[in-house]
């Protein structure tokens, strides 16, 4: 068995498929979340398949208990010698002068400072062992501004808290990057798109790609920055999306484009 991994929003989406990828690689999974029935069932079906995970209730927010988790999990499991951070709140379209601040102050608790707390929690116990990787989720948010002003900016905050942790850590052997998705379809993307909430068309429409990554896809990107073909790679922030980042701008030339995007 390999050393630990632990993901944190682990229970569903990217950040389960984080779990299963690492444990199909034979690491020991810690899936952290607050969804105590699908953490459950995230970790189940991964022993079920011959892996070996076990759910922790945390909400990283809370500091205090991160550190508790860390603890539980370095006793039961072992030191942690991989971390991917995908616990995270994703809003809807927001005017900043017009945004609910509670629900603001709470996505900046989860998605930052909870990355923030989960990178220092293991962060210690990799610097300890002088060695280990770390996996902090941004996204296409990270490169450019979108109306999403708590998500938005906090996304930008994680690409540069993974450069300064790559810096501070990497002398201690651990290296720190980032991964940024597009729109991934998720299940809950698709239910999204089926219920009219969201636009297949207009999401599509920037990537240089006729497609859109899936959560499989982002976990292949992950498992990569952690792997040893990845030794010399660290504080990078990774576009896994699908050429939005090169087509976005390409794409809205105010002179046209030199052929006919495809409808």
């Amino acid at each position: 068995m390999k050393d630990a991994a632990v993901v944190t929003g682990g229970a569903s989406g990217i950040g389960e498929a984080c779990a299963q990828r690492f444990a199909a690689l034979g690491h020991a999974v810690a899936i952290l979340d607050v969804e105590d029935d699908k953490g459950t069932a995230a970790a189940a079906r991964i022993n079920d398949e011959g892996g070996h995970a076990r759910f922790y209730s945390c909400d990283v927010a809370d500091a205090d208990a991160v550190n508790e988790a860390a603890e539980r999990i370095a006793q039961d499991m072992g030191p942690a010698a991989v971390l991917v951070t995908s616990a995270a709140l994703i809003p809807d379209t927001e005017a900043i002068l017009d945004m609910d601040m509670a629900r603001h102050e709470r996505m900046w608790q989860v998605n930052y400072h909870g990355t923030l707390h989960a990178c220092i929690a293991f962060g210690r116990q990799m610097r300890e062992m002088q060695r280990g990787a770390i996996v902090t989720l941004g996204s296409i948010n990270s490169m450019m501004p979108l109306p999403l002003p708590a998500y938005n900016p906090g996304k930008v905050a994680i690409a540069r808290l993974t450069q300064l942790l790559a810096v501070e850590l990497g002398q201690h052997g651990v290296r720190v990057n980032s991964v940024a998705p597009t729109y991934v379809m998720t299940e809950g993307l698709q239910d999204k798109i089926a219920s009219g909430l969201r636009d297949a068309g207009k999401i599509m429409a920037p990537h240089a790609l006729a497609t859109l990554p899936n959560a499989v896809d982002i976990a292949d990107a992950v498992a990569f920055l952690c792997s040893d073909q990845a030794a010399c790679i660290t504080g990078v922030l990774l576009p896994v999306d699908a050429g939005w980042a090169a087509g976005v701008s390409y794409k809205s030339y105010a002179g046209g484009v030199p052929w006919d995007p495809p409808s």
